[in-house]
């Protein structure tokens, strides 16, 4: 097992990492001080495979719990299947030590991690990520909302889990495309942060892709490391966590061209990448050689470079709705090498606009 500290003051925690965790969540369970409901919530594609499971291990530890279970998918993260949890929390007699537990992908975190915020002003959560993708990604950091029609991950907070627990025993039951589209958040963490770790992604493209025990480990440790030490120094994104969007300012606006059904977040983050590196390069910050081994690795590790189903014009103008978008400036973080990146919004429009273009399918 391995174990990462996030340190926030009094608001740090542990994510702990490894396979066959149930001892050391029963054993963090008895000594939090929780009172004795809780709420677990999952959705229909990881509560019939895993609902049951945990909330046996929960009860054993002493609590008194109930499963909620939303439909799969991006279309649970909205008001409408929040309101229906408060409800469920209320009917329950949650309180303010009730814990809620998220078990399942990013949507469920984000989700769950929203009503843990706002129920009664604040009630203690705990992350159990399913997928790749939450394990490096939307389970660490404490950043949790639900969408609205206009744009994704408007309505949220940050609040920060009491722990996080990564049983990588779930993920055998994940699908191969479930497995890439994590892939591409940790590929994001090499560009950004960390140009051996990029290497060790080259390098270990077989072990990745399979996650062998070895390799899954190191990847999914690392990723929470650098995400971690990042979060560590700016809790609220007041600048250097910033450099966590990357790619992303162009992946919403596939997102949302897409009806966030044709791609899932880390393949939209891929092109978002891809198209990142694009303008670093039209603007002289990158080499051209850079950017195409992030688009090679991007390909090798199975996700698109390119999106289909969308306009240049529709996507430049979501980008202005993104929350990154302050005073009518877009904040794009830009590459300046493997492993360093500036935040700029001077980006000139018909930059964007070619690297818009070029990340689109004919």
């Amino acid at each position: 097992m391995r174990e990462v500290k996030v340190d926030l003051g009094e608001k740090s925690y542990s994510i702990y990492i490894g396979y066959g965790l149930e001892e050391e969540l029963q054993a963090f369970v008895r000594r939090a001080g929780f009172s004795p409901k809780a709420l677990l919530v999952t959705d229909t594609n990881v509560g019939p495979l895993y609902g049951s499971k945990v909330k046996k291990l929960l009860q054993a530890a002493g609590l008194q719990v109930e499963i909620a279970q939303v439909p799969a998918g991006e279309s649970s993260k909205c008001l409408a299947v929040a309101e229906g949890l408060y409800t469920k929390a209320i009917e329950l007699g949650l309180d303010r030590k009730s814990p809620i537990f998220a078990l399942g992908g990013g949507v469920v975190g984000d989700l769950a991690g929203f009503i843990a915020a706002t129920y009664m002003r604040g009630v203690p959560f705990v992350q159990l990520p399913t997928s790749l993708l939450a394990q490096v990604d939307s389970s660490v950091g404490g950043k949790v909302a639900v969408n609205h029609a206009l744009g994704k991950n408007l309505i949220g907070a940050f609040y920060q889990p009491k722990a996080v627990f990564m049983d990588l025993a779930l993920m055998k039951t994940l699908p191969k495309r479930e497995i890439y589209t994590g892939l591409g958040e940790i590929i994001k963490y090499g560009i950004i942060y960390d140009a051996e770790f990029f290497a060790f992604l080259e390098q270990n493209q077989q072990a990745v892709l399979s996650l062998e025990p070895e390799a899954a480990t190191h990847m999914i440790a690392r990723s929470c490391e650098i995400k971690a030490a990042v979060v560590s120094q700016d809790e609220q994104e007041a600048g250097l966590r910033r450099i966590l969007n990357f790619g992303h300012t162009m992946a919403h606006a596939i997102e949302k061209e897409t009806g966030y059904v044709r791609y899932n977040h880390g393949e939209a983050v891929a092109i978002g990448m891809a198209g990142a590196a694009d303008i670093s390069v039209q603007l002289g910050l990158l080499p051209a050689d850079a950017a195409a081994r992030v688009n090679r690795l991007i390909a090798a590790l199975h996700l698109p470079v390119q999106a289909e189903g969308c306009t240049v014009e529709a996507m430049y103008k979501d980008i202005f709705h993104d929350k990154k978008t302050v005073g009518g400036k877009v904040n794009w973080v830009l590459m300046t090498g493997i492993g360093t990146v500036i935040s700029r919004n001077d980006v000139p429009e018909e930059v964007v606009k070619r690297a818009m273009a070029a990340r689109i399918s004919r």
